[in-house]
């Protein structure tokens, strides 16, 4: 029997739980249970030796002391007279546009209902995700009237109809930069002060142009698929007992 080899005890946890997964006992009652006050370290502290100011040097000759202090650091001789801004530390750090996450349901050539906005209930075809994370969508505009423009994917629904887009070529300059719009600034002194005409935004013959390339490609594939332009016409809407939570797109 003594040759036998003790069973050592399994390891429980002296902490017990509540229903919800909530702790019994405080971080304070469990400091206590489990004697963490034993298991302290000690901690030696170690002696800083003074940094020395000045240095002992030797000098020559009877009337002289023998040996004088001499400063390590010399103090400077100039002094301004105002003292300038002192920058501070900037903790920020850099910025990055971190991955933007797309919805499952969302994928190119999903037909999508934009929920804001000046076409708000237009169904409207996804061709592909941004680097801002905005999704890039089109009507066409020759069927919908909804031209090529940038949305967020919190103002619209997936629905399960698709249509087949991986023949139509996108160009990459279609990103974030073509999308902004250039004023033209004019100075206060040059500025009028009865002018009150608003500038207004006027698309260019080249980017009409883009818009109509694109369309071209994508309409024979929405007439492979019977009905679907007429489905794509029509804008969506809710009658009255209609709820969308209980809807399937």
């Amino acid at each position: 029997m003594a040759d036998e080899k003790v069973k050592k005890k399994p390891h429980c946890s002296r902490q017990k739980w509540l229903t919800g997964g909530i702790p019994m006992f405080s971080r304070a009652a469990m400091y206590k249970r489990t004697a963490r006050y034993m298991k302290k370290k000690t901690i030696i502290k170690k002696e800083k030796k003074p940094v020395e100011k000045f240095v002992v040097k030797e000098i020559g000759g009877e009337k002289n002391g023998g040996t004088r202090k001499v400063a390590v650091q010399k103090s400077p001789r100039y002094y301004p007279t105002q003292e300038g801004r002192r920058k501070l530390k900037n903790h920020r750090k850099p910025f990055k546009l971190h991955k933007r996450k797309l919805r499952p349901s969302i994928t190119p050539g999903t037909v999508l209902i934009l929920l804001a906005g000046v076409n708000r209930g237009r169904r409207v075809i996804f061709l592909k995700q941004l680097d801002t994370g905005l999704l890039l969508i089109t009507g066409p505009f020759q069927l919908t009237g909804v031209p090529i423009r940038r949305v967020n994917q919190r103002y619209v629904i997936a629905t399960k109809t698709k249509v087949d887009i991986s023949g139509v070529k996108i160009p990459e300059k279609f990103n974030d930069e073509y999308f902004k719009r250039k004023f033209q600034r004019t100075g206060k002194k040059t500025k009028d002060i009865f002018d009150n005409k608003k500038e207004k935004h006027q698309l260019s013959d080249e980017r009409k142009q883009e818009q109509k390339d694109l369309d071209a490609q994508i309409m024979p594939c929405i007439k492979k698929v019977h009905l679907l332009d007429k489905y794509l016409k029509n804008p969506f809407s809710l009658r009255s007992r209609q709820y969308p939570h209980k809807m399937v797109f």
